[in-house]
Order: structure tokens, then sequence, then C-alpha cells
């Protein structure tokens, strides 16, 4: 019964003057592909990029073992006996268009993470000027909203805290203002202002309101609503950042608005029950995720003559109405427009 070729037996010539033949055990396994390694051809010439006689030669690229984990690489050096002189063969992968295994790269090859910019484009001291005076504005922002979580908590005076929150809304407008008109917009600074928005706008916001009604409001009601700001804040930023932008509609209410309307609702203090006030800072909360179109105010601006002048006049007969009526406007402003995209023919 003939064997299996790793099982035959073979012989070589003895390199000793008189020793004849001599078995040299059985073949391997890996025998096929040690073959398919030497006759893959070589790549280059010798004696050029390599040891003195080296040849390069091709082989399979490096496998990962399935229930192991463990990488299996080809072997990178063999020697070949010729006589008396010995030859360093080394190898390269079969397709040198495909990218190598992460095990055999270098940490050279590796991109260093400190050679991103932080502003894009040319490095001049003026440029870094403006993006230093953006960048502070943002700073600001932020300081100031955590001034106001400060003063409400400790000092318990809201109308101070809840101008800072005033004033963290005209910062927030300014840097990015500054930002385009001095060309220094950068996704840095934009990672900056939503982190620097959901301290002023998503803490610092909840927190003078809790302040402001926890004298008159229950906190088994006022805990959850201004508990619901911050959370929707939050996801508002995040969807903020990851969706198309618009030039004509906001998709929801944005932070900067419902944290004005919270500030400037702490300092009018409209005569209303604490249960509305409640509510409706919690319907603030929930418009700031809702899906409705909300104009931005470039398009406000363009309105009729007579739409601007009448809350003009309102404020002059009470402007404590009317702040409730604009908001309560503005609210409903993003369901009508969702109604009306939707019933337009396509």
């Amino acid at each position: 019964m003939p064997r299996a070729p790793w099982q035959r037996r073979r012989t070589t010539d003895s390199p000793r003057p008189g020793g004849g033949r001599q078995w040299a055990g059985r073949l391997r396994r890996s025998g096929s592909l040690a073959r398919q390694v030497l006759f893959a051809g070589r790549v280059g010439r010798r004696g050029e990029g390599n040891v003195a006689g080296a040849t390069t030669l091709l082989v399979p690229p490096a496998e990962t073992d399935s229930r192991t984990g463990r990488v299996r690489l080809p072997r990178l050096r063999m020697r070949r006996r010729d006589g008396l002189s010995h030859d360093v063969i080394t190898v390269a992968p079969v397709s040198p268009a495909v990218a190598p295994h992460p095990a055999l790269v270098t940490a050279r090859d590796e991109p260093s993470s400190f050679s991103i910019p932080l502003l894009p484009g040319e490095r001049t001291v003026a440029r870094r000027i403006r993006f230093a005076l953006v960048n502070a504005c943002t700073i600001s922002s932020l300081m100031l909203g955590l001034s106001a979580i400060f003063i409400a908590i400790n000092h318990g005076d809201v109308r101070i805290a809840a101008s800072l929150l005033i004033a963290c809304v005209a910062f927030d407008g300014l840097d990015g203002f500054l930002a385009r008109r001095l060309g220094v917009a950068s996704p840095f600074g934009a990672q900056m202002d939503s982190l620097a928005d959901m301290c002023s706008f998503g803490l610092a916001a909840p927190v003078v309101v809790y302040a402001w009604l926890n004298d008159s409001s229950p906190s088994l009601v006022l805990v959850p609503a201004c508990a619901l700001v911050a959370a929707c804040a939050a996801i508002r930023l995040a969807r903020f950042n990851v969706s198309p932008k618009d030039r004509r509609f906001f998709c929801g209410v944005p932070t900067t608005m419902c944290a004005a309307v919270l500030a400037l609702g702490t300092l009018i203090a409209p005569e209303m029950p604490p249960v509305l006030r409640v509510t409706g800072v919690a319907l603030l909360g929930l418009a700031m995720v809702s899906s409705f179109p909300y104009a931005k105010l470039a398009r406000l601006v363009k309105l009729p003559p007579w739409v601007l002048v009448l809350p003009l006049i309102g404020a002059l007969v009470d402007y404590r109405i009317t702040f409730v009526v604009v908001v309560l406007a503005y609210l409903v402003s993003g369901p009508v427009l969702w109604l009306r995209q939707r019933h337009q023919p396509a």
C-alpha cells in the first residue's frame, strides 16, 4: 500500500566525501508551503536594500487564528546551504498593495494624535489672536454659567444669577458671530461651544429655575421638571452636532433660546400659579427635543413691521402678560409650520 507523500522517505547526498546517501527523514506537511515559497518568485536583485547576497521572496501574508486570536506570521528569515557559502533569504508579502497587518506596524508608522491642529489653515500670529479671542468668548460664557450656579445655590439671589444667564446668551451669540466674521471657525470651536452651552444652558438654567421656584412649588414636581430640562438640553446639543444644518429653521427650540426664556421669566416673574410655572419649564424642555421647525432669528426679523410692533405696544401695557404671550406664540409656531409643510404637495 503506497504511503502518503509526507510519509515517504527521502535521501540526500552527504556533504562529506565518501558519505554516500543518507536518510533525511519524512517530509513535513508544510513541505508544499515551503515549495510555494521557494518557487513563488524573486523580487528585486541580490544585494540591493538588504544584506549582501540576500534574496527577497514572496510569501503568504499573516493569518489570525480564529480560536486563540493569535497572529501567525510567516518566517521572516531562512538560511540556505549552498556549498560553503550561506545566503540569507528575506521574505515579503505576496500582494504589496494589501495593507500590512496591525501587528507588523511599528510605532513610527502610526500617526501622532498631537499633530492635529486646533485651527486649520495657515498659522499666522494674527489668525491665532483672532482664534484666541473667539474662544475667550466661549470660555466667558462657561464661567458666567458656573457663576450663576454658585450664586443661585449659596447666596440665593436668583436675579443676579438670571442676569448672568442673559450675559451667557450674549457671549454665546458673540463667539459664533466673530468666528464666522474673522474666518477662524473650526471643529474645535464648535465642540467647545457645545460644551459651554451644556454648562451654561443645560445645567445653570435649571439650577437657577430651581432656586427661583423652590419656595413656591413642591420639590416632588419641580425636581423632575428641572432635570428634564438638563436631559433635553444634552440631547438637543448632541443632535445638533451630528445633524445637517438648515439656514431657515431650527429642529426644536435651541438651548440658547430656552435659557433666555427661563432667565427672563426669572427676572420678570409673571403672575402665574406655581403649577403653571413648572409646567412651562417642562414644556420648554420637551420643545428642545421635538422635531418641529422653529424659525431662526434672521427670519423673525424679516416679519412684517406691524407684527414686530405689537409686542412693543403690549410691553408698554403689561410686560409680564406680553412675555407669556410671545413665548407661547413661538412654541405654537413649531407645530403650525410642521402641519403646513406636511400638507404641502411634494
